[in-house]
């Protein structure tokens, strides 16, 4: 690879990288205040079509997008432009059919899809979001063609106008449809039907990310048509069939894998749902708010667990073309300073999140101090799953390195089954009902984790030494968390008597920052971060010599 095409290539990381980061902050901007408006009611049904969406979203453009990525590529390199356009003609009809059949589902199945995750009053929101299935289709199809000519532009800004949508549509015209619900003739019509209107709420805030998809879709076929390239292709194309067949050669076998996890997470919530009302015997709406308060917990981990995945895309090329190079040494220096930061990063925001949990519930959601109450000790134990959530990511991205792709679909599988069958014993115990739930989910992770560490052991051409890794970030991380819960504590007496809401505020603010002085100090006391950790980031060199890194 020349060094043009290198920096070319970094460069369109970067942008997507920067994209990723964009979208997860205006997303945390979006589901916040959400939130607070749905209520855990509203929250199980905006949850249960979102499932869905994502299921079939998957399903549709997991492998897919990456096959025309990888075929465009090719073409493009070889100048093959009459090859290129045959690509992205034939596709677009694959896509287009793929995206009408998910939201003809969506909408005119609406009912029985509910039904079916058993939450019926969730249709009005499935079929409010059918039609983002069709467009989010093409929309990886656009995606796919304009990455594989090394354009990274194109898919950065339809994302972030996607998310700015789901913000700037989603959020006020639910607050309108609230508002309107609590109209005194509204909601004697509502009433009347044994409904409080928060399933239009929710229906309302889902609208926004179908909106979002339109827009988006409406630009990429703009920029299209306006950057069409006119350049004359001299070369014959392969035929349409020729061309599905590579497509789906290359993007069934990502697809199936990428699905597991969307398939479980349906049955999981069909599981809850149902042992809910038919072994406790609770109605829906009961069912729907205990599992709502679970949803609002489950918020927090993957909220801060999505923003691995740059970390991921930034390290674990440069492990693949070490590995290329057969540069065993430099590969596995990349893997553990992966490991190493991801354990710098995962491990306190995990802790954090567990002591600290039900104050930062009460401190998110302001409006459902009830929910929060009941949300925290979920949140608990999710604190500690987003450890191995973020562990399961990395070590997913290192077994793709090794060229180990189907791996991760038999352990997340495992995993899957292991949630399924918890969730199904525990929900339904009446000691212990929704609180089974977070409990299914962390052994969930740590069943997959444990697996990947595993393999990854197996595989490595040098073994990582994991005591050697997270035994420091462990110590320090128990000790941070010593530290936010006593601080949090002690201010939180100071201000008693004081505004309930701003006493926790400020008490949860003082315990953050707390932990993160505490933590800083022993990362560096105890030499956790290393200067290879940090030497290819800006400024890296500087950064070493600060703080005295070795």
């Amino acid at each position: 690879m020349s060094k043009q095409k290198k920096q070319s290539f970094l460069g369109g990381a970067a942008i997507l990288t920067a994209a990723v980061v964009i979208v997860k902050l205006i997303g945390a901007v979006y589901k916040l205040p959400l939130n607070n408006i749905l209520g855990s009611v509203g929250k199980t049904y905006f949850d249960t079509a979102y499932l869905i969406y994502n299921f079939l979203m998957i399903f549709s453009t997991a492998g897919l997008p990456l096959a025309i990525s990888k075929l465009t590529s090719q073409a493009h390199a070889q100048g093959r432009e009459n090859q290129k356009r045959k690509i992205f003609s034939t596709s677009v009809w694959l896509f287009f059919i793929l995206g009408l059949a998910g939201s003809l589902l969506m909408f005119f199945g609406a009912e029985q899809l509910a039904a079916f995750e058993e939450n019926p009053m969730a249709a009005q929101a499935i079929r409010a979001l059918a039609p983002a299935v069709f467009c989010v289709c093409l929309l990886a199809c656009m995606r796919g063609y304009t990455q594989g000519q090394g354009n990274m532009k194109p898919t950065a800004v339809s994302q972030v106008l996607e998310a700015l949508c789901k913000v700037c549509i989603g959020l006020p015209l639910a607050w309108f449809i609230l508002q309107k619900c609590r109209e005194p003739s509204i909601s004697q019509q509502l009433a009347q039907t044994g409904s409080d209107g928060v399933e239009y709420v929710a229906a309302g805030a889902i609208l926004g990310v179908t909106v979002g998809t339109i827009l988006s879709l409406a630009f990429l076929i703009v920029y299209l048509v306006t950057h069409r390239s006119k350049t004359e292709g001299l070369d014959t194309p392969n035929s349409s069939g020729a061309i599905m067949k590579s497509v789906l050669a290359i993007g069934i076998p990502i697809t199936l894998g990428n699905s597991a996890l969307g398939i479980i997470n349906l049955i999981d919530t069909k599981i809850v749902m149902g042992q809910l009302q038919n072994a406790l015997l609770l109605s829906e709406t009961e069912a729907a708010l205990l599992n709502g308060q679970y949803r609002m917990a489950m918020d927090m981990p993957n909220m801060v667990a999505s923003f691995v995945y740059p970390v991921t895309m930034s390290l674990i090329p440069f492990a693949a073309a070490a590995m290329a190079q057969k540069d065993t040494a430099k590969a596995n220096s990349i893997i553990s300073s992966a490991f190493r930061l991801i354990a710098i990063l995962a491990l306190p925001a995990g802790v954090g999140l567990s002591v600290l949990s039900t104050p930062i519930m009460r401190l998110l959601l302001p409006t459902q101090q009830k929910d929060a109450l009941a949300a925290g000790p979920h949140l608990q134990i999710l604190g500690i799953a987003l450890v191995f959530i973020c562990l399961m990511i990395l070590t997913n991205a290192i077994l793709q390195t090794y060229g180990k792709e189907k791996l991760p679909i038999f352990t997340v599988i495992a995993g899957g089954i292991t949630k399924i069958v918890m969730n199904y014993i525990l929900v339904g115990n009446s000691d212990i009902n929704i609180h089974g739930a977070p409990i299914s989910t962390l052994c969930c992770y740590m069943v997959i984790v444990g697996l990947n560490l595993f393999f990854v052991w197996k595989y490595s051409p040098e073994k990582p030494k994991y005591l050697q890794i997270f035994l420091k970030p462990v110590v320090a991380s128990v000790l941070m968390g010593a530290a936010a819960w006593a601080v949090h504590g002690f201010v939180a007496r100071a201000l008693a008597g004081h505004s309930a809401y701003l006493a926790n505020a400020a008490s949860t603010f003082c315990g953050i920052l707390a932990g993160v002085a505490v933590y800083a100090v022993l990362v560096i006391a105890l030499r956790i971060l290393r200067a290879e950790d940090v030497r290819s980031i800006p400024h890296g060199e500087k950064l070493i010599k600060l703080l005295h890194l070795k």
